[in-house]
């Protein structure tokens, strides 16, 4: 069960060996419930939950849910782990495009780009201005990252050719960061510390309890006087409401954001705000990237009912589990 629309590439690798049920991009959940009923496979995305009602919809026959992403935060693990069913994701295949966009971001929220397209489309750009639209440059400011994982580490590497100050905060420490930071002349410090330091602030986390909200009100006053937030991650790793203010009150002079707490934001006050930058979800949509992720999601199912080692496997433990030697 292919929950939404994939590329044909996808259907194509899956149609060769298995009898295949498709979905559209707006599939409705009741619809999904009725048709994932006997699959042996079922493909997500992020905006599909994996939980209970879903695995006890698909019944004892589904062995894999392959999402279709590098995060996993819309399926319940605990739930799949009851049931034996093996859980993958694509690792590392949209880095580079996730860190290019936020990167973009950064950039667009600093020279005001947003603005100044808007001036220009409207009709009301007058003519050259030497104090109109004043941005402020990457060179000489401090960027704050907060999470080196895969793409905090390639957003360090792109930008530092603009000569920042880099910072980083990270829960864990590991030895890909440790080489990080000797390489990149990242300097380590505590979530505060880095908000109060940064001209720019980018998110690169996981969403988890523990970092849903992880920018808050309280964080969010903090924050160094005129700081810009970037944040590609996930929307609910920001209090919306607290951003929409810090923003209005100036406390923050801009945001750049790819991702938001309900998608797509209809109503959200943040599409009304000139200091902010929006793009619809698309950091690590490319045409190579998502070539890669159909390749590497699909793969993992092929291997899974295969009895095959698969790349990705989130929940390594459910491969013992009786359902996968089919004994369920």
């Amino acid at each position: 069960m292919i929950a939404r629309r994939l590329p044909a590439a996808g259907r194509d690798l899956l149609g060769e060996r298995f009898e295949l049920d498709e979905g559209e991009l707006g599939l409705d959940r009741e619809e999904l419930l009725r048709r994932v009923r006997g699959a042996a496979a079922l493909v997500a995305d992020p905006t599909v939950p994996v939980d209970a009602e879903l695995l006890d919809a698909a019944g004892p026959t589904l062995r894999i849910a392959a999402n279709f992403a590098v995060g996993y935060d819309n399926i319940d693990l605990d739930e799949c782990r009851k049931r034996g069913v093996v859980v993958t994701n694509t690792p590392d295949v949209l880095t580079n495009a996730t860190a290019e966009l936020a990167v973009t971001l950064m950039l667009a929220a600093a020279r005001r780009v947003g603005e100044a397209e808007r001036v220009v489309r409207a009709g009301r750009w007058a003519g050259w201005d030497p104090a109109g639209l004043l941005g402020r440059e990457l060179s000489g400011a401090t960027v704050g990252i907060v999470g080196l994982g895969r793409i905090g580490t390639r957003v360090a590497e792109l930008i530092q050719c603009f000569g920042p100050e880099l910072l980083y905060t990270s829960r864990t420490t590991r030895s890909e960061t440790i080489w990080a930071e000797w390489r990149l002349g990242l300097e380590r410090v505590g979530l505060d510390e880095l908000v109060a330091r940064s001209d720019f602030v980018t998110l690169h986390v996981q969403l988890t309890l523990e970092t849903r909200h992880l920018v808050d009100e309280e964080l969010l006053a903090r924050f160094k006087a005129g700081a810009v937030l970037v944040n590609t991650s996930r929307g609910e790793v920001v209090d919306e409401d607290a951003l929409v203010s810090a923003l209005t009150t100036g406390a923050l002079r801009a945001a750049a954001l790819d991702v938001f707490a309900r998608e797509p934001p209809v109503g959200s006050p943040l599409l009304e705000l000139p200091n902010v930058v929006l793009s619809p979800h698309i950091a690590g949509m490319t045409a190579d990237s998502v070539r890669e992720l159909t390749r590497q999601a699909l793969t993992s199912v092929v291997d899974v009912l295969a009895g095959r080692a698969a790349v990705g496997v989130v929940n390594p433990d459910a491969l013992a589990h009786p359902r996968q030697r089919g004994q369920e």
